[in-house]
């Protein structure tokens, strides 16, 4: 097990979370595929993860299962020690285009992000946040997800 430091603040470093979030869905409402986007500043998931989970709504819980495409990060531990608490880091092999993590939190619920590349310039990482923001709010948003998700043009 890896332990991770403690995120630092948003406020006082330039390296916080870049993290978008979509509205959660009105009650009786079907569910969005994707729940917002993900910049990470590198491929390293042990010192990004801390930063992500820090930046969550505290409505979501305590995320303690991530599911990763291993392709997208540099090597990294079965599980992790974030803010005192143990993450199961989970790995799949089925690549996603565009790339996602799914985070699990029992009994409160799972949320997918979109990755964003690490190396995504500002324009790159700004047009992808606000296509998926558009795509999982728009009217058919649920075939425009699955566009995003296979990386299609969505509609």
């Amino acid at each position: 097990m890896t332990i991770a430091p403690p995120p630092p603040s948003p406020l006082s470093s330039p390296s916080a979370v870049r993290l978008r979030l979509v509205p959660q869905p009105a009650q009786g409402r079907m569910p969005r595929r994707i729940d917002g986007a993900w910049w990470p500043h590198s491929p390293d998931l042990a010192s990004e993860l801390p930063r992500l989970l820090g930046g969550l709504p505290h409505a979501w819980g305590h995320v303690t299962s991530v599911l990763v495409d291993e392709a997208v990060w540099s090597p990294f531990p079965g599980r992790l020690l974030v803010a005192n608490q143990v993450v199961r880091l989970r790995r799949t092999t089925t690549q996603h285009s565009p790339s996602t993590v799914c985070l699990l939190a029992p009994g409160r619920g799972r949320w997918d992000l979109l990755v964003v590349p690490p190396a995504a310039t500002d324009a790159e990482a700004g047009r992808l946040m606000e296509r998926m923001a558009t795509a999982v709010n728009g009217p058919e948003s649920g075939n425009r997800a699955a566009a995003e998700r296979r990386g299609g043009s969505g509609g």
